[in-house]
């Protein structure tokens, strides 16, 4: 039995000794003392976050957004394609399209403004509910003062959804950009936005047809027709039903 005894003694001072368990002992104090270091260590504070800029700018729908865009820069403003006085257009594969907006601007205003409404509500079938109102206030201006002096007042809000749906420049940004006045009204976001739309009206009302026509020429360099599909049809295949063989009677 003395051997049987001696053997066992001798296995579990072998289990001790082995190299095995040294490298785990000392693997866990490591992780141990570790853990012990960082206890002792202060916590690393947040970074503090950055105030956003004062002031906010307007979105292309016309909703107010942070006067800087997502990296911390100004959001610059588009220019109209062509100005107001280009009733004519300009030489290149838009012209026929721009004599036809000058001529409707000219004879028929009401379509003209019908159709720029349409094109920038994307969704056919509105052109009459625009093309008749402006064309009764266009008989009652004409008849009673001589002049389409009503419709402008019904028009005017179309090319401020323009300006606001292009983020285009208005008329007191391109005062300041030109000769460096309107300095506080332009810096001041809602006083801008204020004087643009007033800028608008008065467009409309001593320029009204010049207005109509660049902002025809605008969407139809920018926006298709609604009643004109660029997609291609897509044609479905239905696979036959299953069909079974069956001995006739």
């Amino acid at each position: 039995m003395a051997p049987a005894t001696d053997n066992n003694v001798d296995d579990s001072n072998h289990e001790e000794s082995s190299p095995l368990l040294i490298k785990h002992a000392a693997e866990d104090e490591k992780k141990t003392s570790h853990v012990a270091k960082n206890a002792d260590e202060p916590p690393v504070k947040a970074p503090a976050p950055v105030p956003a800029e004062n002031g906010y700018g307007w979105t292309a729908d016309g909703l107010p957004l942070g006067h800087g865009s997502v990296v911390g820069e100004p959001m610059e403003r588009s220019l109209w394609d062509s100005s107001l006085c280009a009733c004519l257009g300009r030489n290149d594969e838009f012209c026929s399209s721009d004599l036809e907006v000058c001529l409707l601007g000219s004879l028929a205003p009401c379509v003209l403004y019908g159709s720029n409404a349409e094109r920038l509500g994307s969704a056919p079938g509105t052109f009459a509910n625009h093309c008749l109102p402006y064309f009764g206030l266009y008989l009652i201006g004409n008849s009673f003062f001589g002049q389409n002096c009503i419709a402008p007042w019904f028009s005017y809000p179309t090319r401020t959804a323009i300006r606001r749906k292009f983020n285009l420049e208005g008329s007191c940004e391109a005062l300041h950009r030109s000769w460096g006045c309107c300095g506080s009204i332009v810096e001041d976001e809602m006083m801008r936005e204020q004087c643009e739309s007033t800028c608008d009206l008065a467009t409309h009302v001593f320029c009204h047809l010049c207005a109509l026509c660049q902002e025809g020429r605008e969407l139809r360099r920018r926006l298709p027709h609604p009643g004109f599909s660029t997609r291609p049809p897509v044609f479905v295949m239905v696979p036959p039903e299953e069909q079974t063989m069956g001995r006739g009677a």
